[in-house]
């Protein structure tokens, strides 16, 4: 019978590599619910419509790679491509954004169809931050500072680079996108595949083109920032103030667009060079429309989001994930003879005296020699030993297996004092 795989771009997480993803979830958290954020969940489905409405039926996400299907009923539902809209569809469903601000964040697959590559998959794992209620670039700026931090103490900071830049209002960009599709049309025949089929679609993409000659070419096109009206020229010196007041680091691209309609003024990006063509580790901005485009009232937001598998990548690939990050367990318990039900009995006492102790207790039984490899092997500091002999005298056997120093007989009423120093050691 043929075995049966892996969907094509959805990854399995193997044992060996959960602990770099669990310190790296734990290590976002933390930060962020430091900063006020608070987690929210919702579901992996929604209806379709909420995606053509926020992220816009002309983008490549709506028209190329979302996973949609009919359900029994005949509703249209779509696997999540992303956090934001499915965030704002439930803080406004359950009255979250009333005459308040939220500072939420969330964590969870997301779903794209695209061509697999190293850290870029069909099912993908997303951290959002999303603010809601604050209208002034403060919010903004603390939202960047705060991924700064949590960028220095994932000890990645000097190998990612903030790149800034101001869409202005959905007017301006409509007077600006109107220019750039004139000028770009007139050199149509100039533009790479890619860039062509975007003139009809999405033209701001266009900007963010990687090709050389197109990027040669916009070079002599209209330029964003001479659209741009007062008020969102005046946010952007703000936030730029707040962040060098700060001390951040960061630079000004013209050119940087986000793929999804409902931006606005701040979009931002952090990019690496350490990844190869998938350089972007994190990326947000401001959409100030967004709720109110989905029904609700006018209500100002930022946010922004993080794929997981491409930030453990980065990690491993900069050796920073510290050495203590691992699955290995503390304590191994060799049970020898007739003594299984004493050597459960024993795990849970220490697990009751020792509430963080990591402990496997052997199962199956075996001879004392299989036993001890496998304890080897579990990468233990102590292997506990009972047999028959320890278990009339009321001891058990400590003996370590990462050093030379010899095996200990310790009475069992006393063995959780006893590991808790050599572990402490």
């Amino acid at each position: 019978m043929k075995q049966i795989q892996s969907v094509k771009g959805m990854e399995d997480l193997l044992p060996e590599r959960a602990p770099a993803w669990q310190y790296v979830e734990a290590s976002i958290a933390e930060v962020a619910e430091r900063y006020g954020y608070r987690e929210i969940r919702f579901p992996i489905l929604e209806q379709t419509e909420l995606f053509k409405r926020s992220i816009g039926e002309v983008t490549d996400i709506v028209e190329k790679e979302m996973y949609t299907f009919d359900d029994r009923n005949g509703l249209s539902l779509t696997l999540r491509p992303e956090g934001t809209a499915s965030c704002v569809r439930a803080a406004e469903e359950h009255g979250l954004l009333y005459n308040q601000t939220q500072k939420l964040w969330y964590t969870g697959p997301m779903f794209r169809y695209e061509k697999p590559q190293k850290g870029r998959l069909r099912q993908f794992h997303q951290f959002g931050f999303e603010a809601f209620g604050m209208v002034g670039p403060d919010v903004d700026a603390e939202l960047l500072i705060m991924l700064a931090r949590l960028w220095r103490e994932l000890g990645i900071l000097d190998d990612v680079e903030l790149q800034l830049n101001n869409l202005g209002t959905s007017d301006a960009r409509a007077r600006f996108r109107a220019d750039l599709v004139m000028y770009l049309q007139e050199r149509a025949e100039q533009l790479d595949e890619d860039s062509r089929r975007r003139l009809t679609t999405n033209p701001l993409r266009i900007l963010d083109s990687k090709v050389p000659s197109t990027q040669d070419l916009l070079d002599g096109a209209p330029s964003l920032p001479d659209y741009l009206d007062d008020e969102s020229i005046a946010h952007f010196a703000g936030l730029r103030r707040f962040l060098d007041a700060a001390g951040m680091s960061y630079i000004v691209n013209p050119r940087l667009v986000r793929g999804l309609d409902y931006y606005s003024n701040t979009v931002f990006e952090w990019v690496t060079t350490k990844l190869g063509a998938q350089g972007t580790v994190c990326a947000g901005g401001r959409y100030d429309g967004l709720v109110e485009q989905l029904g609700g009232k006018p209500t100002p937001a930022v946010g922004c989001a993080m794929g997981i598998e491409r930030l453990v990548l980065l990690l491993e690939t900069l050796e920073v994930i510290p050495g203590s990050i691992n699955d290995a367990v503390d304590v191994y318990l060799v049970a020898v003879g007739d003594v299984q039900a004493q050597a459960i009995a024993l795990a849970e006492t220490l697990r009751t005296e020792l509430p963080y102790l990591r402990l496997v207790t052997h199962m199956g039984g075996g001879s004392f020699k299989s036993q001890m490899k496998k304890a080897d092997k579990s990468g233990a500091q102590f292997a506990l030993i009972l047999g028959e002999d320890e278990v009339a005298l009321k001891q058990v056997g400590i003996k370590p297996l990462r050093t030379e120093a010899p095996q200990q007989q310790v009475e069992q009423a006393q063995a959780a004092c006893a590991i808790k120093g050599l572990l402490n050691e």
